[in-house]
């Protein structure tokens, strides 16, 4: 089975959610099939080549991201030849429905995921948790999860109350507990902001012997966007579809940060925050050597004037050369 490009333009950008809808139907129905599960939930599938990328989104993720509005799995069917399996919702479910549960599976009883020759599970925040309940409908699969919640179960996560309200799903019965379902994933990368308390919690609920956890430090909550601007995303789904995405691959990947402005205001705040302004005057520094920044121009200058200002670091010769 060979990767097929498949030959469409999505045209999603600011249509209407009915418009937007109908849209996504009609692509499906040319180039796969599309099941609505229930009246919250979506399965949209593009059938390309060998490799499956299994994602979880939302009507509002989807249309309000950088992607011309359209799933991330359409535009690899597009430009990688993968096929895409693509469950989204109306409004936030944490996919935990009955008609989801029967979905998957029926996709395990006709032996759906055995047509593919790589699985990637793929999800953010709500849609990482589904991303990695789920995967264990098809083991041997990789996951790829960003900031993911391990449950919502109170007994367990009664340390979040950042999501109280939808507690009252069911996490407790079938595709529940995320962390259990990755025992049969191949692979599992779990990718968390270790500074951000909470979502570290969920991620060390994940520590598995096929999981690596991936730290995106001082990236805080909007690690998907912040990925996306940064231009690194398309790189972690290859190298996670491959299983590549090493932890070296990673801190590979995250240096391009260095030159992102969300990122390098974020760090400067902790610094000051923490206590440090000497390292927010190095900082500042380092930014204003390489361009013209009005933020840290101007903050460089108040640290100046409370007497605190920069080392003096001079850069090797070798390395200058």
């Amino acid at each position: 089975m060979e990767d097929i490009l498949l030959d469409f333009e999505p045209k999603l950008k600011g249509l209407s959610v009915r418009d937007w809808s109908n849209r996504m139907h009609e692509i499906a129905h040319e180039f796969g099939s599309v099941e609505q599960l229930d009246t919250n939930h979506t399965a949209y599938f593009l059938k390309a080549g060998p490799k499956l990328l299994v994602t979880f989104d939302s009507v509002d993720g989807i249309r309000n991201s950088r992607l011309a509005a359209e799933p991330r799995g359409f535009l690899y069917a597009r430009e990688e030849g993968w096929s895409c399996l693509t469950i989204v919702s109306n409004s936030d479910s944490w996919f935990r429905t009955p008609d989801i549960f029967a979905y998957f599976d029926d996709l395990i009883d006709e032996g759906f995921f055995e047509n593919f020759d790589d699985v990637l599970f793929y999800g953010s925040s709500a849609g990482g948790y589904a991303a990695a309940a789920f995967s264990v409908a098809s083991p041997g699969a990789r996951v790829l999860a960003i900031r993911p919640q391990a449950t919502l179960d109170p007994k367990i996560a009664g340390f979040d109350a950042r999501f109280k309200k939808f507690r009252r799903f069911d996490f407790t019965s079938r595709y529940g507990f995320a962390p259990e379902m990755v025992d049969a994933a191949e692979q599992a990368y779990i990718v968390y902001d270790p500074t951000q308390t909470l979502d570290a919690a969920h991620g060390a609920l994940f520590s598995r012997p096929n999981v690596s956890l991936l730290h995106a430090r001082s990236m805080g909550h909007n690690i998907e966007h912040i990925f996306d601007s940064l231009g690194i995303h398309d790189d972690m789904l290859l190298a996670a579809m491959d299983g590549r995405l090493s932890s070296v691959k990673f801190a590979r990947l995250m240096r391009a940060r260095r030159a992102h402005d969300r990122y390098l205001r974020r760090l400067y705040t902790r610094a000051i925050n923490a206590g440090h302004p000497q390292l927010a005057a190095n900082l500042c520094f380092f930014v204003l050597r390489d361009r013209e920044d009005s933020f840290f121009e101007t903050h460089l200058e108040d640290l100046k004037t409370e007497g605190i200002v920069p080392h003096d670091i001079q850069v090797p010769k070798t390395a200058a050369q």
